[in-house]
């Protein structure tokens, strides 16, 4: 993957996606690696190995039902709040390979940024979600984020700039979205104080 676009496609694809779910970006990217449907950067293709393989995708599956009980999946989120946001930023850095330092900060930084983004506001969202009674809307929000994941990398992998309107379409959505998560998210606390 020497092209610039793809590998700036692949930095944004894999650092967004882990906002949602990182153990799934990680082994579709390494799986299809592993298949040889795509080529990974040296720094990446570690992911292809059989261990990485494992191991991502038992987390996965540990993810894929802790995100489809109502409650606990927010206990799930605030966990990995310090494990998502990181990992898109080196994911972000380590996709766009060899480069100045100061280009692998700002893939970091940026990284970071996006997987931060869409942590929140799924985290928030599924916050607000979980106050419905019924567990129906939260498997609905949980399996449409899967959809979402393999969508954006599909898009990361092999639609470049399919992916950088989709980014700029979530961008223009959070800046609408985190305002009202926040003031729900505040009356959902103010809520819970006895």
């Amino acid at each position: 993957m020497t092209d610039p676009l793809s590998a700036a496609a692949l930095a944004g694809g894999l650092s967004w996606a882990s906002g949602v779910r990182l153990y799934m970006a990680l082994f579709i990217a390494g799986g299809f690696a592993r298949m040889g449907w795509i080529e990974l950067p040296p720094a990446l293709q570690i992911l292809a190995s059989t261990w990485v393989l494992v191991l991502t995708g038992a987390l996965l599956c540990i993810e894929f039902l802790a995100d489809k009980i109502p409650g606990f999946d927010s206990v799930w989120d605030a966990v990995q709040t310090f494990i998502r946001i990181p990992a898109g930023a080196v994911l972000a850095a380590a996709a766009l390979g060899e480069m100045a330092p100061e280009w692998t900060l700002v893939a970091a930084l940026l990284g970071g940024t996006l997987a931060a983004g869409a942590h929140v506001t799924k985290a928030g969202s599924r916050a607000m979600i979980n106050t419905s009674p019924e567990p129906f809307s939260n498997w609905t929000a949980s399996f449409s984020e899967d959809l979402f994941v393999v969508g954006a990398l599909m898009a990361a992998f092999y639609y470049p700039w399919l992916l950088f309107g989709l980014l700029a379409v979530f961008i223009l959505l959070c800046l609408w979205l985190l305002p009202r998560l926040w003031r729900g998210l505040r009356w959902l606390f103010g809520k819970l104080k006895f």
